[in-house]
């Protein structure tokens, strides 16, 4: 074994001329354009300690949130048969589709085929001080709906469920770029001591499509891969390979991660590359989390109470479970927090699967909104609720509707978010947002304006242009905002 001396040696003979040049470069001149262009995020870059406290420094704005839960319904619930409510439709089911509501609208696999009205599959109730209409079968969530602002006239490019997916978290059908949660971290960084600042958990639902959800959803892209979520598991172990292995203790993994980070750090004199520096911080992350994610996913501690609320067991992997996991995470300082409840791909027998998605998730998300809100966490917690897109009014099948990106709903509560609205509309048959539609470039823009930034001003070089979570696009909907 060579010691400490003898490895600095051998890592010095391998700095190569490209390497030297490279630092060579980065002088005085390079230095003054850092710093004039954007000294929040010189400071940052060059502060060489394990705690990332983020570009944007100070706020652009007075931060309403400090944090984001984002509930992510995969597959497409349907705005019909959830919080869209439309008399108009049920007077037409059977009925041909009016042309002046689809000639030349995309459609993903209606294309050719006789579009025919389906009306909505349940009745809508009135709910809250404002009488707001949702359905029938979410009356956890009527009850918190004075909590909640309902936006109806949701908008996005994409038709097909990756790319939707990839639109919504990262503001690109492309994969490569950013999510939502890595530009977070990235730009406020994250007060949790131990464990990541982005995590991301995931349940499965019943009567759906089990869309696949894939790992790009929550990558880095182009920022260093330590902002990147971290996906926890609700049953089993948490993070596959994380457990100390059979006759090491502690102290002795200890030592194998100081080791380890030391050549690192040896390494990193030489060359540079801010994919080693990630490499230390996620090695003495990884080491953090042997002890503090065990205890964070033991939801036995939690009061029975706090379990009936939920409506959850522990470890039983569910959404309810996943929820309560949010709070707890929320709590320790994590920045941003996705959920994932796969199955609402309804092509067929929507009604039925709309009634095994209700039964999963209403309860729930009334007891997260209740539960930070009696915790006074809802006041600087942004929750979000949405699919990657909607459901068409027409059918596909018979019982089903198909994708669809023209109008759809989504709700946002807490942190800075104006409660008790109900914001822009679509039309009398639930096909086109027709009144102050959003489009997902505007969502991020509020999102991020509720959290202190400004998102024209959080951006970073990437291949010759300023990249940023809203591109080109976005405007702040001041109106959701209080």
């Amino acid at each position: 074994m060579k010691n400490s001396s003898e490895v600095r040696q051998l890592l010095a003979q391998r700095q190569t001329r490209r390497v030297f040049l490279g630092r060579t470069a980065q002088g005085l001149g390079a230095l003054a354009l850092a710093t004039l262009i954007n000294p929040g995020l010189l400071r940052a870059a060059t502060a060489k300690s394990d705690r990332w406290t983020g570009v944007v420094n100070p706020f652009h704005y007075p931060p309403k949130a400090k944090r984001v839960i984002w509930l992510t319904m995969a597959g497409g619930p349907s705005h019909l048969e959830t919080f869209d409510p439309k008399p108009k439709l049920a007077e037409m089911h059977g009925q041909a589709m009016p042309e002046s509501f689809t000639a030349g609208r995309q459609i993903a696999q209606l294309q050719g085929q006789k579009l025919l009205c389906f009306a909505p599959q349940f009745k809508f109730q009135r709910f809250g001080q404002g009488g707001v209409e949702i359905c029938e079968l979410f009356p956890h969530i009527g009850s918190v709906v004075d909590e909640l602002c309902l936006i109806r006239s949701m908008t996005t490019e994409a038709i097909n469920h990756d790319p939707a997916h990839m639109f919504m978290n990262t503001g690109s059908q492309i994969a490569g770029r950013p999510s939502m949660g890595s530009w977070l971290v990235y730009g406020l960084g994250s007060e949790a001591e131990n464990l990541p600042g982005f995590v991301v958990l995931t349940s499965l639902g019943r009567g759906g499509q089990n869309q696949p959800i894939a790992a790009r959803q929550w990558a880095s892209g182009f920022l260093p891969s330590r902002f990147q979520g971290v996906h926890l598991r609700g049953q089993g172990d948490p993070v596959l390979y994380l457990g100390t292995p059979p006759g090491v203790t502690r102290c002795q993994q200890g030592d194998v991660v100081a080791a380890v980070n030391q050549l690192n750090q040896h390494h990193d004199t030489i060359v540079d590359d801010p994919e080693i520096a990630t490499r230390i911080v996620q090695y003495e992350m990884a080491f953090q989390m042997q002890a503090s994610v065990p205890e964070l996913m033991d939801l036995s501690r939690e009061p029975a109470t706090m379990l009936e609320l939920y409506g959850c067991q522990p470890g039983d992997g569910s959404f309810a479970s996943n929820c309560l996991l949010a709070r707890r995470l929320a709590e320790r300082g994590v920045r941003f927090i996705q959920l994932y409840h796969k199955d609402w791909d309804h092509h067929g027998a929507v009604k039925q699967g709309i009634e095994f998605k209700a039964e999963e998730i209403d309860r729930a998300c009334m007891a997260l909104i209740t539960d930070l809100k009696q915790r006074d966490m809802l006041r600087d917690t942004l929750v979000v609720w949405a699919g990657e897109f909607g459901r068409t009014p027409m059918s596909q099948g018979g019982d089903g509707r198909d994708h669809h990106n023209a109008g759809f709903s989504i709700w946002l509560a807490g942190g800075g978010i104006r409660p008790g609205m109900v914001y822009g509309a679509t039309d009398d048959l639930g096909y086109n947002a027709v009144e102050d539609p959003m489009d997902v470039h505007d969502l991020h823009a509020t999102l991020l304006r509720a959290l202190g930034i400004e998102h024209t001003r959080l951006s970073v070089k990437f291949q010759g242009l300023d990249a940023r979570l809203t591109g080109i696009a976005g405007r702040v909907v001041k109106d959701l905002l209080v």
